[in-house]
């Protein structure tokens, strides 16, 4: 199993086997990320992403039942590359139930539905995309690449598919200039995406990015932590999801919370009511993480 640079992947699958078949990311100009800036985007080798298949196989084939197919978009690799690893991840692990990778909107609009219901069949279940905002005008300041009505189209292509999607949001997106915007829209989005999950991390202005090259010369301010935590507010009060599984769970926010939406949306605002009013003690900031 060979690995290049970093490699990240979602909370829900720290028990995954991680299988590294595309280098970095095909879009990889989002002013607030540096996952994949060191690294130039490119498809591996077919061959050597099924030697890895295997040799994970050998090793740890009864154990693994859920594959993560990283890096940043795997999504964007075509068809037949995808169908060979998806058999190959098959027939090395025997109690496999998932494969999952990232995605983007436009990865979702460059492939057609019944080509995504065959992924589907072949057991491609889960997509993490990351809209991170629902706000137009944030789309365009972080350079998303695709705004609200892509992000709302590429969940019904999904959908369609069979395939469910865990939508990610950031707080502080928006700024100080576009907070309530930005946590107004998420809601919308997250409404009409309708995606299975839902989670919801916390900026970081992370140096060497175009977002602190911003910040540093007065363009950007990211919100209080009180403000992200309004944020949040909002989008739970506001989202209306048929039934997602809702999470702040990953290292970069100040207050973890879990449940459902809307079934927990009381509970969950009381939570975040009591950590505004200083009744829960939030995550420190030597604690959080990337």
């Amino acid at each position: 199993m060979r690995y290049e640079g970093q490699i990240y992947r979602p909370p829900s699958e720290a028990g995954s086997y991680i299988l590294q078949a595309t280098i970095g990311c095909s879009w990889n100009h989002c002013t607030y990320c540096d996952m994949y800036r060191a690294k130039q985007f490119r498809v591996r080798d077919l061959a050597e992403t099924l030697t890895d298949v295997r040799a994970a196989g050998r090793a740890h084939g009864d154990a693994v039942d859920k594959v993560f197919v990283a890096d940043g978009d795997a999504l964007v690799m075509d068809l037949d590359h995808w169908e060979a690893i998806l058999d190959a991840c098959h027939a090395a692990f025997p109690h496999l139930r998932r494969v999952s990778a990232y995605a983007t909107a436009m990865n979702l609009a460059g492939k057609p539905v019944e080509a995504l219901r065959r992924l589907r069949e072949r057991g491609l279940r889960l997509l993490y995309i990351g809209p991170e905002t629902g706000d137009e005008v944030t789309f365009k300041r972080i350079a998303k690449g695709a705004g609200f009505d892509a992000h709302v189209e590429a969940a019904r292509r999904a959908r369609d598919a069979g395939i469910e999607l865990s939508a990610i949001f950031l707080l502080g997106a928006g700024g100080t200039a576009r907070s309530q915007d930005h946590a107004e829209g998420s809601a919308r989005l997250i409404t009409a995406m309708d995606p299975a999950y839902v989670s919801l991390l916390t900026l970081t202005i992370v140096p060497g990015t175009p977002l602190a090259t911003q910040a540093a010369r007065g363009g950007f301010e990211l919100p209080s932590v009180t403000r992200m935590l309004e944020e949040l507010r909002t989008i739970v009060a506001a989202a209306a999801p048929t039934d997602a599984v809702f999470r702040t769970n990953h290292a970069s926010n100040y207050l973890p919370l879990g449940g459902r939406l809307p079934h927990d949306r009381d509970r969950i605002l009381a939570i975040v009511d009591r950590a505004l009013a200083g009744g829960i003690a939030l995550k420190p900031e030597w604690a959080r993480g990337l």
